[in-house]
Parts: structure tokens; sequence; C-alpha cells
């Protein structure tokens, strides 16, 4: 591949929902340029963005894959993303590096949740996008209500391109109606073709619509509108190519990536209308260890300067770091500076990767993306420049894990191996993460659903060569009292030689603190020696409560009579004397089970409300408050046990057709209802 300078680029992240067709149209691009002489299949497993083990059994996108294509006097690097939900995280670190996208939808199956998400992050993010309609050779397919919809749900930023020619099986191409010219499939390509006689009816209110789109991006065009006045093919692509910019047009195309309709047009598109690096001109960074900004030029003869957007790991090439150069340029064993770890990495190697096979390369300028291996410190996010100019970028915000799943391994000794292999993982996928939960001695991962998270043990087990099963997390239940006890600990034990004495009093009680102990001990009945003791056994007695062995909390334990022997007596007998009382004082001051209440914070659609507020009230939850958004959702503020709640991602999820989210934390510990409590306890006495 030859090298492009920077406005020859284009960095282009290809969105939409599961299936509909981001990684066929990517197979009919590869091929309409060139680059292979026959198209892959998904059903088959051999396209080139789904190279994963995972992704060719599963059939769909899990990781996001670059894939650089040569087409007339330009380089594009297309960022093929995953459409399922889970994989979120390859989403947002496409759409970082990506100057503009083309959300593809199936225009066989409407306006999917997929396309709706991918059009509020590039709406977030302000990229410039362009809409392809797919699967056009479909049946039933209404191209007008198509169209009406999506101006509905998107608003009057959407703009035909093309109106087809024939419909279903008979879809043979389109009028692209910017150059009132038909666009025809002969059976291999595309070709030029006149416009069909009969079609100025549906043309001419479209062409209309699109010169009212152009003239609104300039006030001399406006003039020249209302003046009835036409416009030149110059002014009407300039006029257009300003409003795709600026983000207030988003042109829709047609086709069929299948049969490798519209995708030569979409290809001129890119070049003609979404941006180039330069067109988006600066990145902003900070001077490290600052809040001081900087701004960098995307230019050539600035400092180098890089973002790592995303990392493979691979168990025998290692790891592979994925870039896009901000600034400057890059050469082969340069040495750079990694300003998030302050240390510097030496570039051994410098390719592209085209899916997984890598083409090598002597230099990247500024607004490519590259790849290099084996870099040792740096990881997804991090920041690689000059070591002469310092800066660092921003990194990738990625959504919170919203499903825990505990993880066992299916063979003794896995334990230490289950670890390391996910801790390589974590580099790989920023959004699930790994914790030990201390208490509970579980190791948990985190993720955005459990199809990410059975990929992940998946990976473990064709990668690293580890089984294991997923669990629902144990729950971090406590104990507590509701009642006041006074009760007496006595632990004698004479054998011959020296014997064991103590005797305490101890009164239990409630308390707001997790612990308290006090003592109020008159004429010496317990030695003053013996009272850290007593403390002490009291402390160690409540890990583990009487009714089902969870910590004890809100307890407060007074040591108020006792008894000694000046022989017998030590800190062990009086240690041992307390735990004694600790048991009998708690059975005897009515112990109740507690259970972790979350807050939780969904955000959905009006529509979805009623069936969120009966689910909660399934869950044992409570509604606290609700508030409209300003997008016209929803925020409800509830609280539920925990207990409730660990399979929630999922089934809000099928409950909103994935338009709903929620983030959840521990608020404070409540006490569990009798009926659940007995069920708690017996399980815990089976165990």
């Amino acid at each position: 591949m030859k090298e492009y300078q920077t406005d020859k680029i284009r960095n282009v992240a290809f969105l939409g929902h599961g299936s509909c067709g981001k990684t066929t149209l990517t197979e009919a691009i590869l091929f309409a340029a060139g680059v292979t002489k026959r198209k892959g299949r998904v059903e088959d497993g051999n396209t080139a963005s789904d190279y994963d083990k995972e992704e060719i059994a599963r059939q769909f996108s899990i990781g996001t894959s670059i894939v650089p294509i040569e087409w007339k006097d330009s380089k594009y690097n297309i960022l093929d993303t995953p459409g399922y939900f889970d994989f979120v995280g390859e989403v947002n670190s496409a759409l970082r590096v990506a100057s503009g996208a083309v959300l593809i939808a199936d225009a066989s199956s409407g306006i999917e949740v997929g396309l709706e998400k991918a059009w509020t992050y590039t709406e977030k993010a302000k990229k410039p996008k362009i809409m392809f309609l797919n699967k056009m050779d479909k049946e039933n397919i209404n191209y007008d209500k198509v169209i009406n919809d999506l101006r509905e749900k998107f608003g009057n930023k959407i703009v035909p391109f093309a109106v087809p020619i024939g419909e279903s099986e008979s879809f043979k191409g389109f009028v692209n109606i910017v150059d009132l010219v038909g666009r025809v499939y002969n059976g291999k390509d595309c070709t030029d073709a006149p416009v069909p006689d009969g079609m100025d009816d549906i043309i001419t209110p479209l062409r209309e619509m699109l010169m009212e789109s152009v003239a609104e991006t300039d006030e001399a065009l406006m003039e020249k509108y209302f003046e009835g006045e036409a416009f030149t093919a110059e002014e009407i692509h300039a006029g257009l190519r300003k409003g795709v910019l600026n983000c207030d047009l988003v042109p829709v195309l047609i086709g069929s990536a299948q049969n490798n309709i519209g995708v030569h047009t979409l290809l001129d598109m890119i070049s003609a209308y979404l941006p180039s690096p330069l067109d988006i001109g600066v990145h902003e960074g900070v001077k490290p260890d600052t809040t001081d900004k900087i701004q960098r030029k995307i230019d050539k003869s600035e400092p180098f300067s890089a973002f790592v957007f995303k990392t493979i790991v691979d168990p025998f090439v290692g790891k592979i770091s994925l870039f896009n150069i901000c600034s400057g340029k890059l050469v082969k064993d340069m040495d750079v500076l990694n300003t998030n770890k302050d240390e510097t990495e030496r570039i051994g190697s410098l390719f592209l990767l085209r899916g997984k096979t890598q083409i090598e390369v002597g230099e990247l300028v500024a607004g490519d993306i590259g790849a290099t291996a084996k870099l040792q410190f740096t990881e997804t996010g991090d920041t690689i420049c000059d070591k002469n100019a310092p800066i660092q970028y921003d990194k990738i915000k990625y959504p919170e894990p919203c499903l825990f799943l505990a993880v066992e391994p299916k063979s003794k000794g896995d334990e230490e191996k289950i670890g390391s292999s996910l801790t390589r993982m974590t580099e790989e996928d920023p959004t699930f993460i790994v914790q030990r939960n201390a208490e509970t001695k579980q190791l948990l991962i985190g993720g955005q659903g459990n199809m990410q998270l059975a990929v992940i043990t998946n990976k473990l087990k064709n990668t690293f060569g580890v089984e294991v099963e997923l669990k629902d997390p144990k729950v971090p239940y406590r104990e507590t009292i509701k009642g006041t006890a006074s009760v007496q600990g006595k632990h004698k034990k004479q054998s011959g030689g020296a014997g064991q004495y103590g005797d305490v009093h101890i009164r239990f009680e409630p308390s707001q603190l997790d612990f308290e102990f006090g003592e109020e001990i008159f004429g010496g009945a317990v030695p003053r020696q013996y009272i850290p003791a007593v403390e002490k056994g009291l402390r160690e007695s409540i890990e583990k409560g009487v009714l089902a062995g969870y910590p004890v909390v809100n307890m407060k334990a007074v040591l108020f009579d006792g008894s000694y022997h000046p022989v017998d007596s030590n800190e062990m007998a009086f240690k041992i004397a307390a735990s004694l009382a600790f048991k009998k004082g708690m059975e005897q001051a009515k112990p109740i089970l507690l259970e972790p209440i979350m807050k939780v914070e969904i955000l959905v659609p009006e529509e979805y409300m009623g069936d969120i507020m009966g689910d909660m009230n399934k869950r044992r939850g409570r509604i606290l408050g609700m508030e409209q958004q300003e997008d016209g959702n929803q925020l409800v503020t509830a609280e539920a046990p925990q207990t409730e709640m660990f399979k929630y991602a999922i089934d809000l999820r099928s409950m909103t057709q994935a338009r709903g989210s929620f983030r959840m934390e521990f608020v404070r510990y409540e006490e569990v209802p009798q009926q659940i409590s007995e069920k708690i306890i017996a399980e815990a006495k089976a165990e």
C-alpha cells in the first residue's frame, strides 16, 4: 500500500444494529476496491473483519476490526464495529478515532434500536454521517415509508440521495438524485445508466427537498434559491458537503451489500462528503501532570503524538496496540514516551491491520491508523508521543459494568491461571472488570451483559486453556439484634494442673455503630487486665452470627459483672467466656438477618415506565422518584434488595428492547422479610 497524506485519509466507523449488514458491506467494499477476488460470507466464517474464533462460531462481530482500503486517490480506514449491545465499548473506541460514520440500516426491518443508538452516539460526538439503507432487494420494502419513518424519528436532517429502480427481487439499482444519473447492477458491478422513464413524479419532490437543504447551508445560495435560479453542480456538492460536515444533513443512500449495489456510490460519497483529518484540524490534550490545555494540529510537521484506542491480546504474537496518529509522523525503531505511564517505549514494528492480516509500512503520518506489537507498558487509552513535546489526550469513556457473575474453575488448581488470564483479557476489553470480593472470597467478573461474559469464558477456554463456570455472586448478608439480653458466659476447666476460669455477665443491645463495647465493672469483679480479652473475644465472635454465620453489625455489648479465680483465670479463659456469652446473648436478643439495599437509577423511554415500575415491585423494590430528561427519557430512582438485582441488566434489556440503561450503588442494610430469612438460614445451615 502506498503512503497517503493527511488530506487523502478517511477514518470511517460502520455502525448499526446487529445483522444489518456492516460486515457484509465491508466485504463488498474489499471486493469493489480490488483487495479480494471473491467476497467472504459471515455464514461461511471467511470474512476479513470477523476472524476471531468466537465471531466465526457465533456469526456476529465481537470486536471492532480495522479494514484499510485504497479507493481512487484516497485511503479509507474502515472500522467495522459490533452491533450487539454488550460490545458497546468497541463502538466507543471506534468513534473516538473515526472522523465520520456510515450508519447502516436494514431496510426490511425498519428503525431498529441499534440504529437509534448509533444515531445518538454520533450526534453526541458531533460526527458527520451518511446513512446506507441496506437489503433493498428484500421483500415488502416500502421506500417512501422507510424515508418518512426516518424523518419522523431523526428529523429533517435526513435527506434521501437516491430513488430505487425496481423493488424486492427486481431491485436492480437506483437514481442518484444529486447528479441525476441512474446506477444499474449488471450482475457484477453497478454502472451508470440513463434515468428510467416515468420516475419524474418521484424524483422531482425529493430533488426539491435536496435543493432546499443546499440553500440552507449558505446565505448566498438561499438568495439564489428564492430568486428561482438553478444551482450549479459545484454549488450543490459544496452546499451538501458543508451541511454534512456541520452535522446538519445526513444523506441517505440505498443498496444491497450482498449484490454490490450502491457500494461504489457509497465509496465515492465517503470521499466527497465525510471529513478528512485535516477538516477536523486539531486535537486537544493536556500537559502531563497538569490541567494546562495544549493543542496539536493534525499535521505531519508537528511533534509526534498518537492515541492508543484498542489492544489485541494474542497468546502467540503477544500484545498488538492500535493507535490513531494525532500529529507528526511515526517511523520504525522510534523511541516514544507514554505520558500516562511516564515510560519510554520503542516502536519495534510498524504495520497496518486488515482484519488479522498485517501489512508492514515504513512510515505513518498524522490522521492515519496503524499498529505495533509488544509494547511493554502501553494500554488502551494511553497517549504515546515525542519525548521532547509531551502531551496527554483524554481517555475513552466506557460504560460501567452492570452484570456481575462469580467465576469458579472446573478443575482444582486453576485459580491462579484464571486470575492472570482474566487480567490479560481486560487489556483487550476495558469494559469488563475483574474483582475479588474480600468477604465472600469469590472472584467476580463484571461486564455489559451475559453475551459478553459468555464470550469471555469461551476465550478463557480456547485461548488460555482454562475452563470455568459462571454462577450468581453470593450476597453479603449481615446479622443484628432487635432486642436486649443480659446473659452470663462462664468458662471453667479443671483437669489437673493449671485450670482455666473466666466468668462474665454481658448486656447486649442494639446500637447505631457497627460494634460498641462498654464496661460497668465495680469492685474489681473482673480485673482490669482481663477486660481487653473480653472485648477481643466479642470482636472475634461477631464475625459469625448465630443465625447463618454472617457478620454481626449494630450491636453494643456492655460488660457489667463477672468473677475470677486468683490462680486459674487468664486472658484466654475470659476470651472464651465472652464468646459463650455472645452466642447465648444474641440468641435471646431477637436476632434478625439484614440484606444489602441498592439505589438504582434507571433511564428509559416513557413507553416502558409501566413495565419498569411493575417489575420493580416484583423485586421488592420501592420507586423513590421520576424525572423527565431533556431527550424525552424518564429517569426512575428506586431502591431494591441486591439479591433481586443480579440479573437486572438482562431483564431490563428484554423489557425495553435494549433502550433502557441503569446504574446501581449500595446504600444500606435492611431487615430481610421473615419468610425469605428462614429460607436463607436453612440454606446456610445446609452448607
